[in-house]
Parts: structure tokens; sequence; C-alpha cells
């Protein structure tokens, strides 16, 4: 006589969420029920998240966007709290909107924008506020075609020089990423380089810090990278350690 299998427990689809949320509406239930139920159906795994945002972005790029947005009920219930699965590091550049880049609606993502994707003190305090706090499972850090602070870092130290005091903060946090930048004639190939050695240096520059490394050391979170293709509208994923090799 053998056991019988124990059931496997799956994660519900989008659209049996959207029944279980309706169908507590129509119940009754409270902005905080509906909060929890919610956060109950969430991504629970960092793979998970990694997927999610692969699945958003081939619909963005392939032109069958969903984009998900809340029923009145479900937007009002964000008030009692939020629960991200991703939180992503980008660059403030107004051609690469996160939220319709991976195809997600309200609540799905925790953005932190700055110029050229870099890491400082308040970019990682905010970072350790979505892991410590909200619970993510992922940390990306995305660069992207083009970027115009990468192609600031590099410019000759004269014409740096010239720059505001602050801007010229951010771009030495870039410029460390860029030594030893192999010379490549194409100059479009040597900026995707460029921009990939930064999303790199960024990426191990987040994982030295004490939060960020307990956390993925428990397994809560996982620290990738990604590069956007503004032309295509495709973000190239770097998640084994051979891709984020500097």
């Amino acid at each position: 006589m053998t056991d019988s299998p124990v059931p496997q427990t799956t994660e519900p689809s989008t659209a049996q969420l959207e029944r279980r949320i309706l169908d507590a509406i129509r119940r009754g239930a409270s902005m905080a029920d509906i909060a929890a139920l919610r956060h109950h159906t969430e991504i629970q795994t960092p793979a998970g998240a990694i997927e999610a945002l692969k699945d958003g972005n081939a619909r963005f790029f392939s032109g069958k966007s969903g984009r998900p947005e809340l029923d009145v009920n479900e937007r009002r219930a964000q008030i009692m709290g939020q629960t991200p699965y991703a939180a992503i590091l980008a660059c403030s550049d107004s051609r690469v909107p996160v939220e319709l880049v991976f195809d997600v609606g309200l609540g799905d993502l925790f953005v932190v924008r700055v110029a050229g994707n870099v890491v400082g003190e308040s970019e990682l305090g905010t970072l350790e506020y979505a892991i410590e706090h909200l619970d993510v499972h992922l940390v990306m850090v995305m660069g992207h075609e083009s970027c115009g602070a990468v192609a600031a870092a590099l410019l000759p130290p004269e014409q740096l020089a010239q720059e505001p005091a602050n801007l010229q903060a951010i771009i030495q946090r870039i410029s460390p990423s860029l030594e030893g930048l192999p010379r490549i004639r194409d100059k479009k190939a040597r900026m995707r380089e460029a921009v990939l050695n930064n999303v790199r240096h960024q990426v191990h520059a987040l994982r030295r810090e004490s939060v960020i490394q307990a956390a993925e050391g428990r397994g809560q979170i996982q620290v990738i990278g990604g590069y956007y293709e503004i032309g295509s509208g495709a973000v190239d994923f770097l998640i084994d350690d051979a891709d984020l090799q500097p």
C-alpha cells in the first residue's frame, strides 16, 4: 500500500486572485481584509519575482501589455499597506518607465531612481527599507541603453570639472566601473559595455553591505542586474555570477 501523494500548493493565477478579491468585495469585506488577501497571494520567492519581471517585460516587448490596474476598492485597500515583490534601482532617465517596462500595476514594485542607477547612502537606505520592512524578494540594478550619466563618466577630466559639484559626485560613483574598459571602435557597443560594467559595479557595491548580505544569506532576496534597450523595449537579465562578473 503506497502513501497518498501530498497535495502541492501553488500560488493562484491573476484571474483567481481577481475572483477572490471580487468575492470579498461582494461580501462586504473591509479595506483591511482586501489588503490582507492581496498580501497572502503575493510572490514569495526570488525565483518567482524574476519570472514575474520576465513575463511582464515579454508582454511589454511584444506589444501585449496588460497594464493591470486596480479597481477603486483595491486601490483604497492599499492605504492599509504595500506589498511589492521586488525593489528596482533604476536610472531617472524619462525614457525608462520601470512599471511600464515590466507591465505591472500599483503596489507591485518598489522603485528607486537616480541618474546612473548608482548606489549612494540614500539609495542604499531606501533599498534596506524595502528589504527589512516590505519583505521584497528581489533587488535589481537596471541600467539602460544610451545612459547620459555613464556617457558623462567617459568624458575627459577637464570637461567633467565643468559640471556642478553634486552631479560630479554621482559621476564619481560610476567612474571606477569604467577603468580598464576595452577599446571598442563601435560607439554603441562601447556604451553598452560601459553601462553593463556600471550595473555590475553597483550590484557588487550592494552585495558588500551587511543588510543585503544577510538577506541574501537567509534566502529572502537575490540581487541581480538588468539592461534595458530603449529601442526594442527588451530587458536583458544578469542573474548568474558569470553574468555579474566585472
